[in-house]
């Protein structure tokens, strides 16, 4: 199956290429890092390391996740089946996607999250409101929609016709529940997978400031209800 990993950058020169390179490379037929308005050298980062860059000069974790989606439907000239997300600030370890992939390559879920809940954290590697965040927001997907998510962890996979089907729309931080929540209502087969997770080279942009994290909890629990 050909597997396409999307990973979004924001001002990320000092990961991205770490990230590149540890993906396996005899399991994925391309990586597509987007660029998204960095002022720094990300771009020539993921180059160096044998990426497809995208540029997309308008911010938004979500809207960065759309230009890859579009180049893959309108620029790709091979073939899609699984699309892989991942974050570009080396705190996910991309080999275990190896396992992410395998129960979408074995015809037995059509999307797979990688649960940080359920493996193993570095100290210091999620902040408090960030656990509290995946907590509250999951907790209301199970009350409202029945789910048994334990994360909204970014580093995902999906079948390529599921994710097209899906039709996502958020340009922002409601991207990740907004997958899960549509995967729900569609019926998609849905597994977690256990993920390790380290402390995250640099600084977070989200997380990292009060701004970034109310702004990142408004959007979640606003998507999670959108779509009751």
């Amino acid at each position: 199956m050909n597997i396409v990993v999307i990973i979004p950058a924001f001002n990320e020169e000092n990961a991205v290429g770490k990230v590149v390179a540890e993906i396996p490379k005899h399991l994925v037929d391309e990586v597509i890092v987007v660029n998204n308005n960095s002022t720094d050298q990300t771009s020539k980062a993921a180059k160096e390391e044998g990426a497809t860059v995208l540029l997309e000069a308008t911010k938004g974790y979500g809207i960065a996740c759309l230009k890859g989606i579009n180049y893959l439907i309108k620029e790709r000239k091979k073939p899609t089946d699984i699309v892989v997300f991942l974050d570009a600030d080396y705190s996910d370890y991309p080999e275990q996607m190896i396992e992410m992939v395998k129960p979408i390559q074995e015809d037995k879920a059509d999307m797979v999250i990688g649960s940080r809940a359920l493996g193993r954290k570095e100290g210091g590697s999620m902040t408090i409101p960030q656990v509290f965040g995946n907590w509250l927001a999951t907790s209301l997907m199970k009350w409202f929609y029945g789910a048994k998510f334990t994360d909204l962890g970014p580093f995902r996979a999906i079948r390529y016709s599921s994710l097209l089907a899906l039709d996502m729309q958020d340009k922002t931080f409601g991207w990740t529940v907004e997958m899960q929540v549509k995967a729900l209502k569609q019926k998609l087969r849905c597994e977690e997978m256990p993920v390790d997770y380290r402390n995250r080279i640099g600084f977070s942009k989200i997380s990292g400031t009060v701004k970034g994290t109310i702004m990142a909890g408004y959007k979640i629990i606003t998507a999670i209800f959108k779509y009751l």
